[in-house]
């Protein structure tokens, strides 16, 4: 463990936060890159009767995400669409605390993520990477480096201008 990630690495109001349940056009494939990439652990898949999978859960590092096949028949008959089908934008981004920022970078970079932010450290206190992953779904992943009052935290981005 680093210095910088001796202390609370996630805050406590960050610790229960809703679930995200994203959509991709191939949720197998998008798996695999979140185990290579992110170290994700594949807690359960459901399979679609039609093929492919109607819903997945993983986990990274402490948080859930639940994910499925934005292309089978059930999917479909409730409109969810994965961002490929939006013209590759997205209408979400997915905040995740880790330890150690870096080096999940270096990682997700290797297995295919384009990095849209390199890791740096912010002025809200934390150190940050955004990241696109093939999927198309933006990541902000954090490393927690100091607590910041709201005072501060102002100033900070004042100064930032």
């Amino acid at each position: 463990m680093t210095e910088r990630t001796a202390h609370i690495e996630i805050p406590d109001r960050y610790r229960y936060a809703v679930i995200p349940h994203i959509m991709v056009d191939d949720a197998a494939a998008a798996i695999d890159f979140y185990q290579r990439a992110f170290g994700a652990r594949e807690d359960f898949r459901i399979d679609a009767p039609s093929g492919g999978i109607l819903h997945a859960e993983i986990t990274i590092g402490r948080s859930a995400l639940m994910l499925g096949d934005a292309s089978v028949d059930e999917a479909e008959a409730a409109s969810f669409a994965a961002p490929t089908s939006l013209g590759g934008g997205t209408s979400v981004t997915l905040h995740v605390f880790v330890p150690d920022v870096d080096s999940l970078a270096e990682r997700a970079e290797a297995a295919g993520a384009e990095i849209l932010q390199p890791p740096k450290d912010m002025f809200h206190g934390d150190r940050t990477v955004i990241l696109k992953d093939p999927s198309g779904h933006v990541w902000v992943f954090l490393t927690h480096v100091e607590d910041v009052s709201q005072e501060e935290l102002q100033r900070r981005l004042a100064a930032a201008g």
